[in-house]
């Protein structure tokens, strides 16, 4: 199914979005207000349609449209879409727009409804806006590459999903369906500067206050989360494989000494951080005692909050995400499922990456 051929539903359906092509976040907000039903299109050089079997699936769900930002006759054209447009997307570094003679001065002159969202790792303003960055940067001087990790260990890079997408995809979705409900009042758009180390650090709130409270220190693999209490960790099976363990609350907890076949009388108390250690060698020897799947046997069913530690290839097959549809096939690549889901205005399926342009100057006229 090409792009084209996709009717558009969802709650933004009818919500028109230009994006300028980049790498990472900027490309991943899209595809959510994409899969949300808004109609996204790609603004990128001419020629650079990839063949079949190479487009980035996370081009899905949109047209495209070529232009030479560096010719005037096509910045022309493209300032001709932008005045029909209600959000434009860039990730470029700070200034570039402006140079191209589309920065946000410009475009919301032609259009004062826009939503013009800038995505940047370190913002548009500060002694390092214009420094080259990529998503371990920006969690490290946060404070969050610090903590994550065990104790006595080197921080553990989280994949990209701290800083790239959460920090920032979805602080620029945030921002920008923010601004479209305050035009509903003003009837104007705005800049959203959406930065990923602003978005790492909302996202770290809780360790903050938990730090302001003092019950969380800056040495890692000690607290409650990062993996310093026993009850909070993942542990190895008899196989090589994991299970992951939250037991947090104390009815959880006593559901996973059940599960293990241990009795609170003969272990301390579940908050004496002192014995941690103690606890959690006794653990690993009991997860070492069974095979991740008869534990995983184990504990179905059962408020232990205790899990498989499974595969990409083994998430594909769990029952509960089958069962909800959590991950399809779009131009035969698994991926995920439109997200969140809504009851009266559900999200339509993905389209693949688009095959071949769209005429700029036919778009939404």
């Amino acid at each position: 199914m090409s792009a084209e051929a996709v009717e558009k539903k969802g709650p933004l359906a009818g919500v028109r979005v230009v994006e300028f092509k980049g790498l990472g976040p900027g490309p991943h907000a899209a595809t959510l207000l994409a899969d949300l039903g808004a109609d996204v299109v790609i603004v990128q050089r001419p020629g650079e349609i990839p063949p079949a079997g190479q487009r980035d699936p996370i081009q899905r769900n949109r047209r495209v449209v070529e232009a030479d930002l560096k010719d005037p006759a096509d910045i022309e054209k493209v300032l001709g879409l932008l005045e029909r447009a209600d959000v434009l997307i860039e990730g470029f570094r700070p200034g570039v727009t402006e140079r191209l003679g589309l920065g946000p001065d410009v475009v919301l002159e032609r259009n004062p409804r826009i939503v013009y969202g800038r995505m940047t790792g370190w913002g548009q303003e500060g002694p390092l806006a214009n420094a080259a960055g990529h998503d371990i940067n920006y969690i490290s001087l946060t404070g969050v590459l610090h903590a994550i990790g065990r104790k006595g260990e080197r921080p553990v890079p989280p994949l990209n999903m701290v800083g790239d997408f959460g920090g920032g995809s979805m602080f620029l979705v945030f921002g920008i369906l923010s601004a479209l409900v305050e035009r509903q009042t003003s009837g104007k758009g705005q800049v959203v500067d959406a930065a990923m180390v602003d978005g790492a650090l909302a996202l770290s709130h809780m360790m903050w206050a938990f730090r302001g409270r003092g019950v969380w220190s800056d040495e890692r693999g000690v607290n409650l989360l990062d993996t310093g209490a026993p009850f909070y960790d993942v542990y190895e099976t008899k196989d090589g494989k994991y299970m992951a363990v939250g037991s947090i609350e104390p009815q959880f907890y006593a559901l996973l000494l059940q599960g293990l076949e241990l009795d609170p009388a003969d272990l301390p108390h579940q908050l004496d951080t002192s014995r941690w250690a103690e606890m959690k060698k006794i653990f690993t020897e009991k997860f070492l005692s069974k095979t991740r799947d008869e534990w995983t046997e184990i504990f179905l069913g059962t408020d232990a909050c205790v899990s498989p530690v499974l595969t990409w290839a083994e998430a594909e097959k769990n029952e509960h995400l089958v069962a909800r549809g959590s991950l399809i096939e779009v131009d035969g690549t698994v991926q995920h499922a439109p997200a969140p889901r809504f009851s009266r205005t559900p999200a339509g399926e993905p389209g693949a990456p688009a095959a071949e342009a769209t005429d700029i100057d036919t778009l939404w006229v």
